[in-house]
């Protein structure tokens, strides 16, 4: 089992490493802040403002909240500041924080592994009715986002949440977010091994535990048994995927140093094999080095990637056995294979182990509200179902329905605009938050997002190859630009007139699962936001014109001319 000190700093181990000093490595000595944010981290726990956010904020109000708690610790219970509104994306680079911030919140609620009883759905659709102007986003980590939270009320809604099992702890800040894991795990026919053990383990250790709740920033985790690999794992912090041993059976290849951001990386396996039963040691292991050997000096150099990248798989693994398992050697194991298949969201109608059924369906963009929240608790209770999940691509499953009440399901879907069965552009299409509400964003997305299906789908109505349309409001890949088969990334353009409007960068031909790897990008390649309907349906055309019998539209667009992508 990896060291869990209360005080990690003082008990760290000492290590001679490559990097120059100034890096902030708690594992080489160095625990002077070189940062605001570490300083922060330094000061206080993040957890411990939860006290304060109950007996001072919350009664006196937003102006009595101190700057370091509101744009620093509240994270770490899952609160960020809105932007306020009216301010354009122009703007977002050159205000000051406290010119950005609204005095409403975004509230993440984490949902690990996706999954949640109709009960819980329904209270986070009730607690979005009643504080968060009806708000309720579906994100692609399987969490749910309120906004126009207000900080009096945020005692009320952890009470609410937390009495049916469910928090914002550590949803946000330089700590482990929400693991996710497959929303099919334990009743997948095709299933390699059940991970829900595993999860709930690793949960158990490392959630509001005051030796991991100070990361050089933060830690992401995934893990799936299933054969899709349907949790992204390659642009996770640590990942486990399922695997068979040749010897040892059912189990989990390691990946770790994934992300993307502005500076994108895909994981690197570690070559190891692990049983459920040491998951946990493993992960936990993982987020110690992260925490002791993570670069803080420069914010934007502090994620696991970059320690990764310096070290390589070999020495990571080396000093993940020798120091954080005990020198326990790990098992050497097998890749994992290929999924058969480019869709990897569960939506639709498959048949479970049990031999009942778990139905997909896919709101637009990941956006829902809590009114249609708590019809979906009432939908599926009245089938017969007391679960729910929610999945990476911001789609939502209903588990366990009898045959007999599949189709009086899909249609009571469909009756809520939340088809099971969309076309590939209702399917593939995702959106991060954009300038609507989020104080980095330069653009818009979520509108966007559900106005460019419609368009596509009147368009190009027979189009139904597997394809992904990812919309970003700034650079920071929050909606998974650089891994889509289209990718647009938002920043301001000239149009036509010379006059500065919305638009975005396009990545072309990224792919996660079956040959993983970024799109490339077409010199010069900028398109309006008025254009990109258009813009879309040409390339779409033109892969349909072009392509070789079978070939994916990320294949496509790695030989096609610049020509043929413009």
């Amino acid at each position: 089992m990896a060291a869990t000190p209360q005080n990690p700093a003082a008990s760290a181990p000492r290590r001679k490493v490559s990097r120059h000093r100034g890096e902030g490595q708690w594992a080489a000595g160095h625990f002077t802040p070189l940062n605001g944010n570490e300083q922060v981290k330094k000061d206080d726990d993040g957890l411990n403002v939860r006290t304060r956010i109950e007996t001072i904020y919350s009664k006196r109000g937003f102006d009595s909240i101190d700057p370091s708690d509101l744009r620093g610790r509240m994270r770490w219970w899952g609160l960020y500041t809105q932007r306020k509104p009216g301010i354009d994306g122009g703007k977002t680079a050159v205000l000051e924080p406290e010119e950005l911030d609204d005095s409403y919140f975004m509230m993440r609620v984490r949902i690990d592994g996706g999954a949640l009883t109709t009960r819980q759905l329904r209270v986070i659709g009730e607690i979005s009715q009643e504080f968060a102007r009806g708000t309720a986003d579906i994100t692609d980590r399987q969490n749910v986002q309120y906004h126009w939270i207000q900080i009096e009320d945020v005692p009320e809604i952890w009470q609410r949440l937390e009495a049916v099992g469910l928090s914002t702890v550590t949803a946000c800040g330089d700590t482990p977010r929400v693991m996710i894991g497959s929303p099919v795990a334990g009743i997948a026919e095709d299933e390699i091994i059940d991970a829900t053990p595993a999860l709930e383990e690793m949960k158990r250790r490392v959630l509001n535990n005051p030796a991991y709740s100070n990361l050089p920033r933060k830690f992401k985790t995934a893990i799936s048994g299933s054969p899709l690999m349907d949790v992204v794992h390659e642009i996770n912090d640590v990942a486990f995927v399922g695997v068979r041993h040749p010897e040892h059976g059912p189990g989990f290849d390691v990946w770790v140093g994934g992300g993307l951001s502005t500076n994108p990386k895909l994981g690197v396996r570690l070559g190891a094999w692990v049983p459920l039963e040491e998951v946990a040691d493993v992960h936990e292991g993982v987020v110690s080095i992260f925490r002791d050997y993570g670069y803080r000096r420069l914010r934007n150099r502090a994620r696991l990637k970059f320690l990764v990248a310096d070290w390589g798989a070999e020495k990571f693994r080396q000093v993940l056995e020798d120091e954080y398992l005990g020198g326990r050697k790990l098992i050497d194991g097998p890749a994992p294979e290929q999924p058969a298949q480019q869709w990897r969201d569960h939506v639709g109608v498959h048949r479970q182990k049990d031999g009942r059924f778990y139905v997909g369906f896919a709101p637009r963009v990941g956006r829902v509200d809590g009114a249609t929240l708590t019809k979906i608790a009432d939908l599926a209770e009245a089938h017969g179902s007391g679960r729910v999940r929610t999945t990476v691509e911001q789609k939502m499953i209903v588990l366990d329905v009898e045959e007999d009440k599949v189709e009086s399901l899909v249609e009571g879907l469909d009756a809520l605009d939340l088809t099971a069965r969309p076309s590939s552009f209702r399917r593939g299409t995702m959106a991060c938050t954009g300038i609507e509400f989020c104080k980095l964003a330069i653009v818009e997305t979520k509108q966007r997002g559900s106005t460019l299906i419609d368009e596509l789908e009147r368009r190009l109505p027979d189009f139904d190859e597997p394809l992904t349309i990812n919309l970003n409001g700034c650079p920071n890949a929050c909606a998974r630009i650089q891994v889509a088969d289209i990718g647009l990334k938002g920043q301001l353009v000239l149009n036509d007139r010379g006059e500065q409007v919305e638009g975005y960068q396009v990545h072309l031909g990224g792919a996660l699962g079956l040959e993983a790897g970024f799109g490339r990008k077409v010199r010069g390649l900028k398109v309006t936001a008025e254009e990109l309907p258009d813009y879309i349906e040409r390339v779409l055309k033109r892969f349909q014109a072009e392509r070789a019998d079978g070939e994916r539209f990320a294949a496509w667009a790695a030989r096609a001319s610049e020509e043929a992508l413009s």
